[in-house]
């Protein structure tokens, strides 16, 4: 038998279950209905909570120490990893913007990422700079070819 323990739950059963039905994450509906359990005494130890939602009992414990020190929203906090630093920088971003957007433009990918390298110090990879263009920008370098217009008799 694991040994039983004792957690205050601050929310009201009704709140919690009205949080458990606007959650969108399968992990922070498994932390909801932990609490919604301990707090109706559906459930009296940890190992049984660990069993039903089919996670490890330390996974369980962790949950409640985050859950005794910072409270529901600490809880349910997911946590977003910084990512890869930007390989463009502001000043290179502005300066592309504008050279794009005046008349004479870009002959090719490859003249942007040579234009870079010159003007900006920047060794960018083709890939990202067609990315960047094409992508964010929502620019075109392929200037459209004359159409002729054939008037029909």
């Amino acid at each position: 038998m694991s040994r039983s323990f004792k957690i205050e739950i601050a929310e009201s059963e009704e709140e919690l279950k009205k949080r458990l039905q606007t959650a969108r994450l399968g992990n922070q509906k498994e932390k909801l209905i932990m609490l919604w359990w301990l707090k109706s005494g559906q459930v009296k130890e940890q190992q049984e909570i660990g069993k039903r939602l089919a996670v490890d009992t330390s996974t369980v414990t962790r949950w409640l120490q985050k859950y005794r020190l910072d409270g529901l929203s600490g809880l349910l906090e997911i946590k977003k990893a910084a990512g890869a630093k930007r390989k463009i920088n502001d000043d290179a971003i502005t300066a592309l913007k504008q050279e794009l957007e005046t008349g004479k433009g870009f002959s090719s990918y490859g003249a942007i990422v040579e234009w870079l390298k010159q003007e900006h110090g920047l060794d960018i990879e083709y890939g990202t700079v067609y990315a960047w263009v094409r992508y964010r920008f929502g620019a075109k370098l392929k200037v459209p070819r004359p159409q002729s217009y054939k008037h029909w008799r």
